[in-house]
This record gives C-alpha cells, sequence and structure tokens, in this order.
C-alpha cells in the first residue's frame, strides 16, 4: 500500500497569475504590496521554485506564478565568502559571471541565474581583479572585459538576452 493509496487526490484548482512578484532586491510582494509578515515570508521562501521555465510558489495544490523583476533569483554575497538567495538558501558555487548593458551584475550558480543585489555591488567590485591581479575600477567592471570576479572572467550579456539565455520567464501567463 502507497500513501497514494490512502489519501484522496488534490483536487484540481486553476494556477495563479499576476498575484505574486519578486522584485530586484528578493522582496515579495502581492499585488504590489511588499510581503512583511514572517510567517507568510517564511511560506513563500520555502515553497519557491521552478518547473524549468516558470518560476512559483506551491500553495497546496496551487501553483502561483512569480513575475520576475529581473531574474528569478536574487543573491546576495556574505562576508564568509557564500553566495546565498533571496530565500535564504545557499545558491552554491558560481559558475559564470555577466555584466548587462545596464550595469546589473549576473552571477550563474548551482541554484540557477540571479541578480546579485545592487546593495553588494561594492563588495562586488571590491572583489573584482584585472588581468595583472590589480584591482579594478568600477568602469572596467561595467566593460565586462579583461575582468575576474573569484578567478571566474566577466562576459558581457544584453539584459533582452538573459531570460531567453537562462530559459525562464519573467511575466508567465496562463
Amino acid at each position: 500500500m502507497t500513501t497514494s493509496d490512502i489519501l484522496p487526490p488534490w483536487p484540481q484548482v486553476p494556477a495563479c497569475y499576476g498575484w505574486l512578484s519578486l522584485d530586484r532586491r528578493g522582496g515579495w510582494r502581492l499585488r504590489g504590496e511588499p510581503v512583511e509578515h514572517g510567517g507568510l515570508l517564511a511560506f513563500l521562501n520555502h515553497n519557491y521554485r521552478s518547473d524549468g521555465g516558470d518560476w512559483f510558489v506551491q500553495n497546496g495544490p496551487q501553483r502561483v506564478f512569480v513575475s520576475l523583476a529581473y531574474t528569478p533569483l536574487v543573491l546576495r554575497l556574505q562576508t564568509d565568502g557564500r553566495i546565498t538567495t533571496h530565500t535564504g538558501a545557499d545558491a552554491g558555487a558560481a559558475r559564470t559571471v555577466h555584466v548587462d548593458d545596464e550595469g546589473n551584475v549576473l552571477v550563474l550558480t548551482e541554484a540557477g541565474i540571479g541578480l546579485v543585489d545592487d546593495r553588494d555591488l561594492p563588495d562586488f567590485i571590491g572583489e573584482c581583479r584585472l588581468a595583472d591581479g590589480e584591482p579594478a575600477e568600477v568602469e572596467a567592471v561595467l566593460a565586462g572585459e579583461g575582468v575576474s570576479w573569484r578567478g571566474l572572467p566577466l562576459r558581457a550579456i544584453a539584459r533582452a538576452e538573459v531570460a531567453g539565455h537562462y530559459r525562464f520567464r519573467p511575466d508567465p501567463q496562463a
């Protein structure tokens, strides 16, 4: 006997679109208003996932799809060198680093692609190095060439190409 033999199936409920969003700093918004309730924040962070293209919060049998201000993850640089996501999860090792045409920094981690929280950009730039090992100036980082971060070369990418390149939909629709 399996669990599915004992428990009734979940009811069929429609997916929810346009209610939940993620801002550029990793803040949840419900119908445009910031979510501040600790219990709700914990629930959203715990149940946030992807089906391979769309990002959503699993709410029992219902999927509440998330509109993204940019990327599905917002990354935070920790003082011990770790990278965490806006949900508080460890993002794992960095694999690729991009600077887009608007000066945003994106890092592909084991958890997925994420925008570096703008409050962490000074620390990010402080870790950037030129080919000769000297610290990189902001202008060199923004140019995205000849600069590395934690041993990974910075690569330029157009903001308009990020979602397609990393295969996610910023604004899921029914």
